[in-house]
């Protein structure tokens, strides 16, 4: 594996095992377009998710239960045009796979098509082994999600921490192993104990990215409008704002309103 700051040609499933194995973190953010996921890969992230989360930060739902089948593919395509080195993985929507293997072997042999994308993510645990399986007999690779899964908001009624009580915990970790078993190459754990965090990677041979799951598993994700600030009103103890882009952007937005109104832009240099 070669060390930080060293060309990586390509980012692949097997490169996030052999981080792991050496105790290299693995770096990913979520992108929805063409330009923000250039500067990510150029930057040298490792991998990048299509989130369904595009549904909140791109389309402004509540939840991320509308996006469509259709509009994943439009941001995973738009995605992958931009990328050279990194991992791309793209969301399965809400009811593109639950309860139906074949319905979701169906979507994600349509996203690999349409997209050129690297790898799927679903939510779920055992239950949706079934579906995994028949994912990967088909040669696509999937990353699991376990914790709080955005996409059973409803079931659960809030966005609040999950597996706290030991039973809901003893659970989590049966599912992280289901998910291992039926083949993922890698898993999401999101806002869970640190404890909890630890122990799953410590015990999965695949590598465990956290979202508020502790420093201990063997990568980190955040939504790129929350890490860049671009977003507001979301204020969770395991986001660090790495910019205050919404600021820096409405001030520059202002300066450019006040120079059209008072005529001065374009000046003379500005104009043919």
């Amino acid at each position: 594996m070669p060390t930080h700051g060293e060309e990586i040609k390509r980012v692949t499933s097997h490169t996030l095992q052999r981080m792991k194995q050496q105790g290299e973190k693995i770096s990913m953010l979520t992108a929805y377009d063409f330009s923000m996921a250039k500067i990510f890969d150029d930057a040298g992230i490792d991998v990048l998710l299509v989130g369904d989360s595009a549904s909140n930060v791109m389309a402004g739902h509540e939840t991320t239960l509308p996006i469509t089948l259709d509009q994943m593919i439009y941001h995973a395509q738009s995605v992958v045009r931009a990328i050279n080195r990194c991992l791309v993985v793209v969301d399965l929507p809400f009811g593109s796979y639950q309860g139906n293997s074949k319905e979701a072997l169906n979507t994600s042999i349509r996203i690999m098509k349409e997209t050129g994308a690297h790898a799927i993510k679903l939510e779920g645990g055992e239950e949706v082994t079934d579906s995994i399986k028949r994912i990967i007999s088909a040669g696509v690779p999937v990353m699991g999600h376990l914790g709080l899964t955005p996409q059973s908001i409803y079931k659960f009624g809030t966005y609040a921490v999950r597996a706290k009580e030991e039973e809901e915990a003893e659970v989590l970790v049966h599912n992280a192993h289901a998910l291992q078993t039926a083949g993922c190459f890698a898993l999401v754990l999101e806002k869970i104990p640190a404890t909890l965090g630890k122990r799953v990677a410590a015990e999965l041979k695949i590598p465990v990215i956290g979202i508020g799951a502790g420093m201990h598993v063997d990568g980190q994700v955040l939504v790129m409008h929350d890490m860049l600030g671009i977003t507001k009103d979301f204020s969770p103890r395991f986001l660090r704002r790495y910019l205050n882009l919404y600021d820096e952007i409405k001030g520059a937005t202002e300066r450019y309103i006040k120079d059209v109104k008072s005529n001065d832009f374009p000046n003379e240099q500005e104009q043919y």
